[in-house]
Order: C-alpha cells, then sequence, then structure tokens
C-alpha cells in the first residue's frame, strides 16, 4: 500500500488555554527549589498536596537583600527564619542546583544570610494552602527540603515530596511570552521548529540533544534511527515498548534506568537531564485518524508531519508514528483508562539527551488545539545540539 504525503492545512485558529492569563503553575520537586520572579502584588499560591511537606520561601529584592515582609503580611500558620533547608539543597551536588545557586549569585543573593518564611508545618493535613502576596518585585526561591532539611534515614519514612505552586499575576504577561534559557555549552545546531510542525536533524554518537519547550504546556514528539543502519536499507527506530519492557517503567529519567532502545535492543539515546519529568510514551503522535474520530478531519498532525520531515531520507511514511512524546501529560486510573492533561512543561523546561550512536532525528512542535494536550494552545520548541566533548 503506498500512503501519499500531502500538504497538511494551516493552522487557522488556536484554542482558549485552560488556565487563566496570568496565572502560571508550577510544580517543585521533593527536595529541590524552584526561584520566580514576582512583581508588586503578584499572589504565590503554594499547596502541599500529599501534606506534611514543610516549604521555605525565600524572597530578594533588587538589591539581593532577603526580607520575609517582601512577602507580605504572614498568617498565623506561617512563621520567618532562616533558609537552612534552601541553603542546603543549594549546597548539593546536584547539577540542577548548582545551576539555580550560580544564578543567585549572579545576581549578588547570598543564601547563607536569608531569611525564609516557613509553610506547613510537619503535621500538616493534604491540600493544605497557603498565600503570600508579593510587596515589591522580587526574585523568590521555594524550596521544598526534607525534614529538618536533611536527607532521610534508610530507616525512616519520611522522603520530600512534591509541592504545586501558582503564581497570580497582576498585570498578565504578553502572550507568547517565551523563555529561551542560556545555552548549556557552545551548540553545533540551533534549531527552531515552528508550532504545528516537525523537522528532521542529524546528531553523532555522544552528542547532546536539549528539546526545549520555550513557553510551557507544549508536546513534542520525538523519533530517531541508526544513521549507519538506515545507510543500509534499514529502518532501525526507537522503540517504546521495547523501551518499558527493558525498564519495566513508564519512561526512562535520569540515573541508572535512562536509555531508550530500538525494536532490536540497541540502545539509541539516554536521558541526561529532565527538568519537568512527566513524559508519554503509550501512545503514536497524533495522527490524521484521531482528528478525523473527533470531528476535525483534515487537521494538520505530527504524523504527517514526520512524514515530510523525514522524506529526504527515504524512510517509509506512516499512517502514525510511534515516538516519545515529551511533556505531553498522561497517566492510568483505577479503571485502567489512559487520560491526559495539561503538560507539566513550563516556558524554558527542557529535556536533555546523548546519541548513544550516529542518529536521523526528527522532533515535532505538536499542532493539537482541540484538547489539553499543548493547553489548547501549539506553540514552538527549540532543540540545540552540543558537541560530545561536554560533560553535563
Amino acid at each position: 500500500m503506498t500512503i501519499t504525503v500531502a500538504e497538511g492545512p494551516r493552522l487557522l485558529m488556536p484554542g482558549m488555554a485552560n488556565l487563566q492569563p496570568g496565572v502560571e503553575r508550577y510544580r517543585i520537586t521533593g527536595g529541590a527549589v524552584t526561584a520566580v520572579l514576582l512583581g508588586a502584588g503578584d499572589r504565590l499560591e503554594v499547596i502541599d498536596p500529599e501534606g506534611r511537606q514543610p516549604v521555605e520561601v525565600a524572597a530578594f529584592d533588587r538589591g539581593g537583600r532577603s526580607d520575609p515582609g517582601l512577602l507580605g503580611e504572614l498568617t498565623h500558620d506561617a512563621t520567618a527564619g532562616p533558609a537552612a533547608g534552601i541553603a542546603s539543597i543549594l549546597a548539593g551536588d546536584q547539577p540542577d542546583a548548582r545551576r539555580v545557586a550560580d544564578a543567585l549569585a549572579d545576581k549578588g543573593i547570598d543564601l547563607g544570610a536569608a531569611t525564609a518564611v516557613h509553610l506547613f508545618a510537619p503535621d500538616s493535613p493534604a491540600g493544605q494552602v497557603a498565600w503570600l502576596t508579593a510587596a515589591a518585585d522580587v526574585v523568590c526561591v521555594v524550596g521544598v527540603p526534607g525534614v529538618l532539611g536533611r536527607r532521610m534515614a534508610p530507616d525512616e519514612q519520611d522522603p520530600p515530596t512534591d509541592v504545586i505552586a501558582f503564581v497570580h499575576r497582576t498585570v498578565p504577561p504578553a502572550r507568547g511570552l517565551e523563555v529561551l534559557p542560556t545555552p548549556l555549552a557552545d551548540q553545533t545546531q540551533d534549531i527552531r521548529i515552528d508550532a504545528a510542525t516537525a523537522q528532521a536533524y542529524e546528531v553523532k554518537a555522544g552528542e547532546f540533544i536539549q528539546v526545549i519547550d520555550v513557553e510551557g504546556r507544549e508536546c513534542s514528539d520525538f523519533q530517531c534511527f541508526d544513521a549507519a543502519r538506515l545507510d543500509g536499507g534499514v529502518e532501525a527506530a526507537l522503540d517504546a515498548t521495547i523501551t518499558r519492557s527493558l525498564l519495566g517503567a513508564s519512561y526512562p529519567m535520569p540515573g541508572l534506568y535512562a536509555k531508550y532502545y530500538s525494536l532490536d535492543f540497541q540502545p539509541m539515546v539516554e536521558i541526561v537531564h529532565d527538568t519537568v519529568g512527566r513524559h508519554d510514551t503509550f501512545n503514536t503522535a497524533c495522527n490524521a485518524k484521531y482528528y478525523e474520530d473527533m470531528g476535525y478531519p483534515g487537521h494538520v498532525n505530527c504524523s504527517e508531519n514526520f512524514n515530510r520531515a523525514l522524506a529526504p531520507y527515504d524512510i517509509a511514511p506512516r499512517r502514525g508514528w510511534e515516538a516519545i512524546n515529551f511533556f505531553y501529560n498522561t497517566n492510568l486510573d483505577d479503571a485502567n483508562q489512559l487520560y491526559f492533561e495539561e503538560p507539566w512543561s513550563r516556558p524554558g523546561d527542557y529535556v536533555l539527551l546523548r546519541a548513544l550512536t550516529d542518529l536521523v532525528c526528527v522532533s515535532s512542535a505538536c499542532p493539537c488545539d482541540i484538547d489539553a494536550a499543548n493547553g489548547w494552545q501549539p506553540t514552538d520548541i527549540h532543540v540545540r545540539v552540543y558537541p560530545a566533548t561536554n560533560t553535563f
């Protein structure tokens, strides 16, 4: 059967964003910190989903001075004290912590003398919410330390858990705000993938691929092929089912179980850094049938975009491409139903991969605007490739 690759329609009108304009969502991983800029009057909502998780919030003015009063009047269950938990996290050996610490140091912020607002007691109930209001323009650092800022002992059951933060802006940012993080090193390729398109690119063994969500809440489907075998006419592509079977997990994460494998069980890429932690390996890239079933025949889709991008490599087109769907927020519920919600990714979030062999890769900026997969509004994806000589 021959599949004709036709030009896809243009995306004329994106859907509405799920969050109200001026509201930003952040997931702060247990044992980590997140820094955000708040303007005067902006409100910070902090939620402890699982309970019993202390949180520290430190605010710094333009001069780098720490003052809990910059976050308004404290409620009866919030106290001020040393930012020991934040300092402990940033003094650790995690690369992400070092980058945050370096960024704060560049702003002249001294965490050693910082004072923080302490939220949530060690016995606080699940779902507790705290509100803080910025009295001026501040750099706000939210830390989620372990109990008393220490590591969990082997015989204890009190690991730090994730918290959710919402920033409610008094003045919503202009639509299309992008955050393109500073390059991790000198790059060999710098690729902008426009919304609702896909691009193919080649990388060498050992090189690093950074897939960046520049505006947040945008899925990026990824697929790659062994370049040497492709030259021989064999399409040895990354295979999600093989990967899940070998790892015993839904998708790889940085660490021991970080590799994605091909259909013939060969490692293709490995995850080095991941600032989001929620992706999908169960679904194909979006395809024409999905949109037809949903009542949108002819809708542009990632599978047809992949076909067009891979055509110069003589790769056979497919109606639906198996892919790694970065930033796609899916899960299984108690009734064994696969469901999805808006992505967790924020502007500037990224995944960093290392190529384990010479590859032909393809990445998309998903065009779906009919559901929450991209927050109802497709946006761009940015890809950077770094030399193999780097250490990340």
